[in-house]
């Protein structure tokens, strides 16, 4: 993992994915985004926004995460939200917006470290893109989750060891040490 060249990517981190199955996530990513700030490292949320007549309305009948408060990010994370490098509206499943790729492109990051909700859906989506765009995605498994539940988190998990690497997955103590090595790099330089 370049940390050095890498950007956090915080999928989809709002009120109405939070349920029982994904709210042990929240202080994981929480903690991993206030590390990543303090390595003066960029951090990019992402919200998802459903509208009338989307695909999730027609194909599966769900209509939720179209209003506040469900469309907003969970209150632990709010704060780290305002003060983003960005945060990126997107209607589907992926982070790669135009506007997204765009941004990724011109900051020059090479490395894409995911974490969020939901591990099956929106996280392995992006990791996934990324992937084909030449980026190195990496999704941290204990700070990711699924709001259908544990289950679900591991086969997105599985799948995603098909499509990006199994050395592509990695854990939030993992992540820290790379964001420690950098911090006594720079330190040092």
């Amino acid at each position: 993992m370049d940390i050095s060249n890498a950007a956090l990517i915080v999928i989809d981190m709002q009120n109405g994915f939070v349920n029982h199955h994904s709210r042990d996530a929240v202080p994981a990513v929480r903690d991993l985004v206030a590390r990543w700030f303090a390595a003066d490292r960029p951090v990019i949320f992402t919200r998802y926004f459903n509208y009338p007549d989307s695909p999730y309305e027609r194909f599966f009948r769900w209509e939720r995460l179209q209003q506040p408060p469900e469309t907003d990010i969970v209150p632990d994370l709010a704060e780290a939200a305002v003060h983003a490098h960005a945060v990126i509206d997107k209607t589907g499943y992926t982070l790669f917006t135009p506007d997204a790729a765009a941004l990724i492109r011109q900051a020059g990051w090479t490395d894409l470290v995911f974490c969020g909700i939901a591990t099956e859906s929106c996280v392995l989506k992006s990791a996934a893109d990324a992937f084909e765009h030449g980026y190195a995605p990496w999704i941290v498994t204990d700070a990711s989750a699924s709001d259908a539940g544990p289950d679900v988190h591991d086969a997105g998990l599985v799948v995603a060891r098909r499509l990006i690497g199994t050395g592509q997955l990695v854990t939030s103590n993992h992540v820290m040490g790379q964001l420690a090595a950098c911090v006594r790099t720079t330190v040092l330089e």
